[in-house]
């Protein structure tokens, strides 16, 4: 008998299974999800003033979006990825900005997940060597995710535009 493999069903990153549960909150795997935490404490140890590790919140989320996964998660992730992406926002300023988003109450669309599969997962990220390399591909990560989402565009820039004048 070989080895289990799980595949997740956010990104579709197949691991050999440790069976753990799925996640509670994003629609992914258990593995998956404890790829992500590995990055989150490396991120978190890094003491980053910009605070790139909230790129890393908003593509998981974007990229693991459906199921369980929360509307507002969704949402949060685009509008994170886009001022990133888009306005050059450093993980500090999209954190403000999803705190004033955050103030107004709302009922957030839910968004079903692109069809296509991104080419990047935070394994990729993960693979990467510490430092400038793994910061230049969680940033390629997160512009994969983002392009994946196109079809949302003029939602995510409406709302930008009519709630923080980006």
């Amino acid at each position: 008998m070989g080895n289990l493999i799980v595949e997740c069903p956010g990104c579709q990153l197949k691991l050999p299974s440790k069976n753990l549960e799925p996640s509670d909150r994003y629609h992914a795997s258990g593995e998956c999800l404890q790829l992500y935490g590995e990055l989150a404490a490396y991120n978190m140890s890094k003491n980053d003033p910009d605070f790139i590790h909230q790129l890393a919140v908003d593509a998981y989320g974007a990229q693991h979006s459906g199921g369980v996964t929360r509307n507002i998660t969704t949402a949060f992730a685009l509008i994170g990825l886009y001022l990133s992406i888009e306005c050059g926002y450093t993980g500090s300023q999209v954190q403000k900005a999803h705190m004033e988003l955050a103030k107004r109450r709302r009922d957030w669309p839910r968004f079903e997940p692109p069809h296509e599969t991104c080419s990047l997962t935070v394994f990729d990220v993960l693979r990467a060597e510490p430092g400038k390399k793994r910061d230049e591909m969680l940033k390629a990560w997160a512009e994969d995710v983002w392009k994946s989402w196109q079809h949302r565009y003029d939602w995510v820039r409406t709302i930008c535009h009519q709630w923080l004048n980006r």
